[in-house]
């Protein structure tokens, strides 16, 4: 088959582009010029690099033409207020283009990596509720001060993909939660294993929804090429404690672990700190408001239905973390 692949050159798209040549497919990767293929290096030569942006709906088609299946899995995270703009662009118009494109080219199907995000938060239910809130894929979405900005990108180009969905667009969505694998730790949610080997003495108190990055490529190879359509998927291997988290992750490395507690007011002074301090220095900041309070929250993502449909069983945490730990610290 030919697949093409957005988002290849990160932490997730490089693990699906290499596991879809394993299985003996053709596959293109869309690109652009400033691109990062560091992580695609060992597979540099089996892929075809198409230069490309989601942004550019007339190139995209183009390119489509000539594809059978089509991995989304490009991107914008962020949750800094400046580069919302931005990222509505990417997320939302770059998966309208994406769809669009596999509507006119009549793509054999499209597999959409969202995120736990686009799920949404029941904001009264947080608040009040004296045990984690489990969600799972029927949660609806709710307009909540725990929903960040991103969550709302990802929300809405959901709704560009249920709309390609009743357009006659055969197509499947995986709603992933923290993705945990090897990359550049200093991009995405590999920066928490750069936080524990710097030896960072906070951690906080809210709940941590985890998933092996090899677990997410094989779910989406698997869709991807399965029967299934129409319908999304949570993946996600597990909840701990951030405290439990570090802990184990420092372990790993051999690193000593996060040993004072961040409680909510102490976070809401520090992001309001950091603000200043970003607007005055125009630097990034380290802690925002919407990361502050996502690092507080009690909610407990249900993968199951993807283990019940595929057979696919998720990886352990502490397997998780022995494998990067030893592929990080070389690095450093």
């Amino acid at each position: 088959m030919k697949v093409l692949v957005t988002g290849a050159t990160g932490l997730l798209g490089s693990r699906i582009t290499r596991q879809l040549l394993d299985l003996g497919h053709s596959v293109s990767v869309l690109h652009r010029p400033s691109s990062d293929r560091s992580l695609l290096e060992d597979a540099a030569r089996k892929v075809q690099w198409v230069e490309g942006d989601i942004l550019d709906i007339v190139g995209l088609e183009a390119i489509f033409s000539e594809i059978d299946y089509v991995v989304h899995a490009a991107a914008m995270v962020s949750f800094i207020p400046r580069e919302r703009r931005m990222m509505r662009q990417v997320n939302v118009e770059g998966t309208a283009n994406v769809v669009n494109a596999c509507l006119l080219a009549g793509v054999k199907k499209l597999c959409y990596i969202s995120s736990v995000a686009a799920l949404g938060r029941p904001e009264t239910l947080q608040k009040s509720a004296p045990r984690p809130i489990e969600i799972n894929e029927e949660q609806r979405w709710t307009d909540s001060t725990s929903n960040s900005e991103y969550s709302v990108t990802k929300y809405n180009a959901e709704l560009e993909v249920w709309r390609g969905i009743a357009e006659g667009l055969n197509a499947v969505i995986l709603n992933p939660s923290v993705i945990l694998g090897e990359g550049d730790w200093l991009k995405s949610s590999t920066r928490l294993f750069k936080y524990v080997y710097d030896e960072k003495p906070f951690y906080t108190e809210g709940l941590l929804n985890y998933v092996d990055v090899a677990d997410v490529s094989e779910a989406a190879c698997r869709l991807l090429l399965s029967d299934i359509s129409g319908e999304r998927f949570i993946v996600s291997g597990g909840t701990v404690p951030y405290r439990k988290f570090f802990e184990d992750a420092a372990a790993a490395m051999h690193k000593k672990a996060p040993k004072w507690r961040v409680n909510t007011l102490l976070a809401e002074c520090v992001w309001r700190f950091e603000a200043i301090r970003s607007f005055l220095t125009g630097s990034s900041p380290l802690l925002t408001r919407e990361t502050a309070r996502a690092a507080q929250h009690h909610f407990r993502f249900d993968g199951r239905k993807l283990t019940e449909r595929t057979g696919i069983a998720y990886r352990p945490l502490q397997e998780t973390l022995t494998r990067i730990g030893k592929s990080l610290k070389p690095v450093v």
